[in-house]
C-alpha cells in the first residue's frame, strides 16, 4: 500500500516507473530486518543500505553534497562529503546506538571487496531513534546483519514501512519507517529523475498534514505511544534523507538540493522540533570517470565533467521537495501496527487516513480513486 493508491496525488510532477529511489540509474537498495523477542527484550531493528552504482562506489565516485536541518542526531562520513564533495561508499541508516558497528561493518566490506592496505575509507551512516520500540541499549544490530543488506541491494521495487532501519520507527506518532519516491522532469527541463529514500522517525500528530490538510487534527482519538509511562515526548525522534539523481550536479548543487528535503518535511509538518535530528544527503550519478580517491596512485591532473545550468536547477528542487514529501507519506501508509517494550504503537491505516482527510475537506480529486470501502476491504486483507 502506498499514498498513490488510496488515491492522493502529491505535488504536480510525474513520478518515476518504480516511484523509488531506484529509478535513478545504477541505485540499489538492501534491507535487513532484525526482529526478535528474548523474554521481556523486544528487539525491532535493523540496517538499510543503499548504493549509489552498481559496483565499488569508491572505483566510480558520486558528487556529493549534505544538509543538517537539525542536529540532535549523528552520522559519519560527512565531513569528507563536505570537504571533497564526494560519495565513496554506501549510505546506511541504522538506530541510534548501532551506528558504530554498521560503519566498521561497512569498513570491513570494503576492505574485503579490494583488499587494498593503504587507502581509507570514511562510510555514509545516518540515524534515528527506535529505543521505544526496540532495546536500543543492547545494540542487536550486527556486522552479519549490514553485511546482509549489501548482499540483498538491488534496483527495482523497494520495500517500505517496518523494513530495515526503519523498522523500530514512529512517525507523527504513528508507526513509522522507510519510504522512498521519485520524480522525472519533463523532456524541457532536462528529463532527468530525482529519488528519495526517507527513514521517517520525527514529529507530532497535531501537525500531521496530508497534500496540505491537517489530518493530524482530527486524529487526536488514537492512542500515542507517547503515554504517562516513561516513554520520551511527542515529535521526538528524528528523520534521515538520501537523496538521487542522474542530473549532473557538482557538489554545491547536490548541497542545494539536499537542502530542499526540508521542504518535504515541512510539507508533512515536521522540521520544527528541537529533539529531532533531521540529516540529508544528496548525491549525483550524471558525471561518470571521477577519478577513484586511492590514496597511492595518481590521477590525471584535469578530469572534464558537466553541469547543470544554474536555470534549470529550480525543476530539480521541486522534484527533490515532492519525492521527500511523497515517501514519507508512503512510510506512513506501507507501516503496520507494532508493539515491544511495553509500548503499542498503532498504524496510519489507509482507511483511518482517507476518514481524516474527508473530515478537513479533501475529496478524490481524480476519477480512478479508489473507494474508502475499497481502501477498508484492502486494510481488512491485509
Amino acid at each position: 500500500m502506498r499514498i498513490r493508491d488510496i488515491g492522493i496525488r502529491i505535488g504536480r510532477g510525474t513520478p518515476g516507473p518504480l516511484n523509488s529511489i531506484t529509478d535513478v540509474p545504477g541505485v540499489r537498495v538492501g534491507h535487513r530486518t532484525v526482529i526478535e523477542k528474548k523474554g521481556t527484550v523486544s528487539i525491532q531493528t535493523g540496517v538499510t543500505v543503499i548504493e549509489p552504482r552498481a559496483g565499488l562506489a569508491r572505483l566510480d565516485p558520486c558528487f556529493a553534497g549534505c544538509h543538517v536541518l537539525n542536529g540532535n542526531g549523528d552520522a559519519t562520513g560527512l565531513e569528507w562529503i563536505r570537504e571533497a564533495g564526494l560519495l565513496t561508499t554506501p549510505i546506511a541508516f541504522t538506530n541510534t546506538h548501532s551506528v558504530g558497528v554498521v560503519r566498521d561493518a561497512l569498513v570491513q566490506a570494503e576492505r574485503a571487496s579490494t583488499g587494498a592496505h593503504r587507502y581509507w575509507c570514511m562510510p555514509v551512516v545516518l540515524e534515528t531513534f527506535d529505543g521505544l520500540l526496540n532495546d536500543i541499549w543492547g545494540q542487536h544490530v550486527t556486522a552479519a546483519h549490514v553485511h546482509d543488506a549489501l548482499a540483498a541491494a538491488r534496483g527495482g521495487p523497494v520495500a517500505e514501512g517496518c523494513v530495515g532501519g526503519g523498522t523500530g520507527m514512529i512517525c507523527h506518532e504513528f508507526k513509522g519507517g522507510i519510504g522512498t519516491a521519485s520524480r522525472r522532469l519533463a523532456a524541457d527541463d532536462g528529463g532527468w529523475t530525482v529519488g528519495a529514500l526517507v527513514q521517517a522517525n520525527y514529529g507530532r500528530r497535531d501537525a500531521l498534514r496530508v497534500a496540505g490538510y491537517p489530518v493530524g487534527e482530527v486524529l487526536g482519538d488514537v492512542p500515542s505511544p507517547f503515554g504517562p509511562r516513561d516513554a520520551g515526548v511527542p515529535g521526538m525522534g528524528s528523520i534521515v534523507v538520501a537523496l538521487a539523481t542522474d542530473a549532473p550536479l557538482l557538489p554545491h548543487q547536490c548541497t542545494q538540493i539536499a537542502h530542499r528535503a526540508g521542504v518535504g518535511l515541512a510539507r508533512v509538518g515536521g522540521g520544527t522540533e528541537y529533539s529531532s535530528g533531521d540529516i540529508f544527503v544528496a548525491f549525483s550519478v550524471g558525471n561518470d570517470g571521477i577519478p577513484p580517491a586511492d590514496y597511492g596512485t595518481r590521477s590525471a591532473p584535469l578530469t572534464t565533467v558537466r553541469t547543470v545550468n544554474q536555470d534549470f536547477m529550480t525543476p530539480l528542487f521541486a522534484a527533490a521537495a515532492d519525492a521527500v514529501e511523497e515517501a514519507i507519506l508512503n512510510a506512513l501508509v506501507a507501516a503496520t501496527d507494532a508493539e515491544g517494550q511495553g509500548v503499542h504503537v498503532s498504524a496510519l491505516g489507509a482507511s483511518r487516513l482517507l476518514s481524516a482527510l474527508e473530515q478537513v475537506g479533501w475529496r478524490p480529486g481524480a476519477p480512478h480513486a479508489p473507494l474508502p470501502a475499497d481502501i477498508m476491504r484492502l486494510d481488512n486483507r491485509l
